[in-house]
């Protein structure tokens, strides 16, 4: 009777282990989301471009919102107007006729459920990729595939880039913002080592031109995404504004960021 005991004793707690519980948390009012980057990569045309509006949701919520039936338009200071249409009922909204040139001032008008909002960002250049290396002893233990992507940054000017990095076997890209304080009119490299990194893996390699605006707020953003780790119902400490403007409301402001830039992108593959 006892062996039973000792047996049934611990199958209780395992099953007591698959009990769902649900936790009531606080909920605001959806607040719009948009999602606007213009990427002009080396190379290519850049004609085609889509801004994405969506809703704030709640935790539990699987699906992110879509935002439809919007007026979004986007001028340059020449006088261009492009329009961007919605890719039926997604959220998504696309312009084929986008003309991208560095250093023009572009500025975004969302017009949606009556209000307004607006953005003005310039199109900033990204240096050009040189070389790629591999090293095998990179990480804090010496034992992780680092690779490097050199690139030679411009003196004359006061430069801001947003790297990316996305692997093959990570749907999430790795981004990180830099300023060129340190490195001004030098070499010097995106850097990019992961623990998962292995021989045959693609790695693909994005250097963007970005403003400092943009270069500010990439850095409070991955800032508070980083020191909310630990508890998985832990706030962020605080709400990341963009540069997005509600001309109608100012005190219903949207999340997200309206930005453009040149890339530079390369794909390797790690040996």
């Amino acid at each position: 009777m006892k062996r039973i005991l000792f047996i049934l004793f611990p199958l209780l707690l395992l099953t007591s282990c698959e009990e769902v519980i649900s936790v009531d948390l606080d909920t605001q009012a959806p607040r719009l989301v948009i999602d606007g980057y213009m990427r002009w990569v080396k190379g290519t045309a850049g004609n085609e471009q889509s801004i994405r509006l969506s809703t704030t949701a709640g935790f539990y919520e699987s699906t992110v919102p879509a935002v439809s039936g919007a007026s979004v338009i986007v001028t340059d200071t020449d006088g261009n107007v492009f329009t961007f249409l919605e890719d039926g009922t997604t959220g998504i909204y696309r312009c084929f006729n986008f003309i991208p040139q560095l250093e023009m001032q572009y500025t975004l008008t969302v017009t949606v459920n009556g209000q307004v909002y607006t953005a003005v960002e310039t199109m900033k250049p990204a240096p050009e990729i040189t070389d790629i290396t591999q090293e095998s002893d990179g990480g804090f233990t010496g034992d992780e595939i680092e690779v490097r992507a050199f690139f030679t940054d411009n003196a004359a000017t006061d430069d801001f880039y947003l790297y990316r990095f996305k692997t093959d076997y990570n749907a999430i890209p790795l981004f990180e913002a830099i300023e060129d304080r340190f490195i001004n009119g030098n070499l010097f490299f995106a850097l990019f080592s992961d623990a998962d990194l292995s021989a045959g893996d693609q790695l693909q390699i994005d250097i963007c031109g970005i403003s400092e605006r943009y270069y500010n707020y990439m850095n409070i953003l991955t800032g508070v995404a980083g020191s909310n780790s630990g508890s998985p119902f832990s706030t962020p400490p605080a709400t990341v504004r963009g540069n997005l403007l509600n001309t109608t409301d100012e005190s219903n402001f949207a999340l997200g960021y309206f930005a453009a830039s040149e890339v530079e992108t390369a794909t390797y593959t790690v040996q």
